[in-house]
């Protein structure tokens, strides 16, 4: 498809798939006529852990009950199906498990649907002669790049814009399966092709990223964006919700610096001119929006690493006399824990580290809780991080009878908290952190990515 048309049709189902959309919310986005489905299968919200761990988050029968849904629906109306960051983190184990998924609901529905993947992530070897050219460079707060820390990734992905996934469509695929992308290049990819403005089709692909989240009720389906030539119209596919003025604009705070422009891999959107406009009491009709091309392109990289090794441990206080003076309490145990893993296991703070987190006292804003009265009760939470799983436990192990019998300074008796597991530790395993935040200057937008195009199905 080259032709340039009239105007597009997205509809966006859900925030991310596997988080669930009811039915009949994907019927009425193709009665009004969608051109396209797109879907985020993944992000960076919930840590490192994934992308170090190259694991997703969401349950493979959540994933598989959205994505035969909307197979069904790209096969009924001879539409394409774009899926971006597969398996949370758009690893390739990521986008293997989305595609080894995909082809069990084809194979079961007896669809015929050509498949195409995309890979993003990276070796170490090939960043370091980007790094070594100068073509690396770190976004705040992050300096500059230490060829170890790329070593010491456990997974690296680029972040690729809509140009692989066009590459894949012009292919001939019906179904898309891209590995880490960025959430506006799933919803954008199509339109662009179909030769819609750039202005208008980032905008609202940045609108309809999160599904019904530009809505009255984020819980009750995804949305239909229609992009035409000067701008874009969306609406809530239950029909008993309303896409407001200050729904639609309100997701340009969402998850960016500024909320009036915010950057891709090509360029950047800027909607500091853009309109809102009612058009009845559900559909929104916006205009003025731009996008301002890249001298650069460029393709920014995530890395997670492992940073040692978690136990946890977890108990709870009632009694009204501690609670009183909770950090007091704390900072007791936090001197105990030390005093005792130095004598007891002859290890110096440089090779341990431990957390304390009061839930319902300020384990969530610390000293930013302008609440200063004393709590009804508090859950506290013990993460001891090691070398090795054996020193952590080991650890936590030694904090055991301080946590179910610690007493104040003031008290002549010991008290009897309440572990909330037997046994007391939970042994959580490689725990890792983000340690990229750098962008790659690439001559080709697809350069970084590997593009298998699709092939024909036997059903």
């Amino acid at each position: 498809m080259t032709e340039t048309r009239d105007s597009v049709r997205v509809l966006a189902p859900s925030g991310m798939l596997g988080g669930g959309f009811p039915p009949e919310t994907i019927t009425r986005g193709l009665d009004l006529g969608a051109d396209v489905i797109t879907v985020d299968g993944g992000s960076t919200d919930s840590g490192p852990y994934y992308l170090g761990s190259g694991t997703a988050k969401t349950a493979a029968a959540a994933v598989a009950r959205d994505l035969r849904l909307l197979l069904r629906a790209a096969a009924t109306a001879g539409i394409p199906l774009i899926v971006g960051s597969c398996g949370t983190s758009g690893t390739d184990s990521g986008v293997d498990w989305v595609a080894g998924i995909t082809r069990d609901i084809l194979a079961e529905e007896g669809l015929n649907l050509r498949v195409a993947t995309i890979y993003s992530e990276q070796q170490a070897a090939d960043l370091k002669e980007h790094l070594d050219a100068g073509r690396v460079h770190p976004l705040p707060p992050a300096g500059e790049l230490d060829p170890a820390t790329l070593e010491s990734c456990r997974h690296i992905v680029g972040m690729m814009g809509h140009e692989p996934i066009v590459e894949a469509l012009a292919a001939g695929a019906d179904v898309v399966l891209a590995g880490r992308a960025t959430d506006t290049a799933v919803a954008a990819a199509y339109p662009l092709m179909a030769g819609m403005p750039a202005g208008p089709t980032w905008h609202a692909a940045k609108i309809v990223e999160c599904g019904g989240q530009c809505t009255t009720n984020p819980r009750s389906g995804g949305v239909l964006a229609t992009i035409d030539a000067t701008g874009f119209t969306i609406e809530p596919l239950d029909p008993a919700v309303a896409c407001t003025p200050t729904s639609v604009s309100a997701h340009m705070l969402y998850e960016t610096v500024n909320p009036y422009s915010m950057r891709e891999p090509a360029g950047t959107i800027n909607v500091s001119e853009a309109t809102y406009r009612a058009l009845d009491d559900r559909r929104v009709r916006v205009e003025g929006s731009r996008f301002e091309p890249a001298e650069q392109h460029t393709i920014k990289l995530e890395g997670a690493r492992i940073t040692g090794y978690e136990t946890m441990s977890f108990t709870a206080i009632r009694d009204p006399h501690i609670l009183g003076q909770i950090t007091t309490w704390a900072a007791l145990l936090r001197r105990m824990i030390t005093e005792w893993v130095g004598q007891t296991l002859k290890l110096s703070p440089d090779e341990y580290a431990f957390d304390i987190r009061l839930y319902g006292y300020d384990a969530v804003l610390e000293a930013l809780d302008p609440d200063t009265g004393p709590p009804r009760e508090v859950g506290v939470m013990l993460l001891v991080n090691a070398a090795d799983q054996q020193t952590a436990t080991a650890v936590a192990k030694i904090a055991n009878p301080l946590l179910l019998h610690l007493p104040t300074p003031d008290m002549d008796y010991l008290p009897s908290l309440a572990f909330a597991t037997s046994p007391a530790e939970t042994e959580r395993g490689a725990a890792y952190e983000f340690v990229l935040n750098h962008v790659v200057d690439v001559d080709s937008p697809t350069s970084l990515f590997r593009i298998n195009p699709p092939e024909d199905r036997d059903v």
